[in-house]
């Protein structure tokens, strides 16, 4: 039987999962080192490089948007919320995020960005940003190489460093996580984390980020394995909530993972489309009303057939 190749990073949640060696239908797994994940989904949407490959969704949704052969599982495995990810420099006199309107912004790495789409997202579902009146400059290009910008971004700040670009003038703003401090640059938004859950009471939508994908080929040779990789990666999950000590010292991904879990007053990581509707609705909206896919997908069309109904 063939030996599935499955890159993910080694969160808590991927724990118990990684220490399997084969799932039903005797298909061995094997799970290379795969720290920098970004890397490997790159290879993935650019090669079909693995069989399952962790993968951030709106890279995932440019993917599909091209006709690439892989489809995913309804679950995530890194979530958060993103007003913390829009970032601006004090001296520029911006008294709300409206005023981003004809000013320049840099994106941290690409424009399909996960990250940088949310973050997006709440400038304009929240603060009425008319995002093509904002010139978006990246510093990286896309995973999916077929991508084409839409003519308010460019790709003029490739490689640049964000402190020259904001000590320069060059941006006023940014989005994504900041890969250093930048001197003067605070968040837009005040107290970004509280606004994030309150966001999250007052509209359902709870952000996702990265979920894991498979390639066609195998979904269709092996018609159970979708919704047994589901149910092994909700098992794994399940050990790890289960593990956290939540009255002991906690490790920085469990403070996350707890701040979630008290912050939207429930499961920091529900599985299933039914639970993450409201946000699967919103992403697919707001990439195709920022020209990241051609149309509006349904949600049920980017995932594997026998999955749909399963929640965990």
């Amino acid at each position: 039987m063939p030996k599935l190749v499955v890159p993910t990073r080694s969160y808590g949640l991927m724990r118990e999962m990684k220490t399997r060696t084969s799932i039903n239908d005797g298909l061995e797994l094997e799970f290379p080192e795969a720290e920098n994940i970004l890397v490997f989904a790159r290879k993935m949407v650019r090669e079909l490089a693995y069989d399952i490959c962790e993968m951030p969704f709106t890279t995932y949704l440019a993917a599909k948007a091209v006709g690439k052969k892989i489809t995913a599982i309804p679950l995530f495995i890194t979530r958060n919320f993103h007003h913390q990810a829009i970032h601006v420099d004090s001296k520029a006199g911006l008294g709300s995020p409206k005023e981003l309107e004809g000013k320049t912004a840099g994106i941290v790495r690409g424009y399909t960005v996960t990250t940088g789409v949310w973050a997006r997202h709440v400038l304009s579902a929240e603060y009425d940003v008319d995002l093509s009146k904002v010139h978006w400059t990246c510093t990286d290009d896309e995973h999916v190489a077929e991508y084409k910008l839409p003519p308010f971004a460019d790709y003029d700040s490739m490689g640049k460093n964000f402190t020259e670009m904001f000590g320069n003038g060059d941006i006023v703003a940014a989005i994504g996580t900041l890969p250093e401090e930048v001197p003067g640059v605070k968040p837009l938004i005040g107290d970004p984390k509280a606004a994030g859950f309150a966001s999250y009471h007052n509209t359902g939508v709870y952000p996702v980020n990265h979920g894991i994908v498979v390639r066609d080929e195998l979904l269709e040779q092996y018609p159970g394995l979708a919704v047994d990789l589901f149910n092994a990666l909700k098992s794994s999950k399940d050990a790890y909530l289960s593990s956290i000590n939540r009255g002991g010292d906690l490790s920085k991904e469990d403070t996350l993972t707890v701040e979630l879990e008290e912050g939207v007053k429930g499961d920091p990581f529900p599985y299933g489309i039914e639970p993450n509707r409201l946000a699967l609705e919103a992403l697919t909206q707001t990439a195709f009303d920022q020209l990241i896919t051609p149309r509006k997908f349904s949600v049920e069309e980017l995932f594997a057939e026998g999955t749909h109904d399963l929640i965990g």
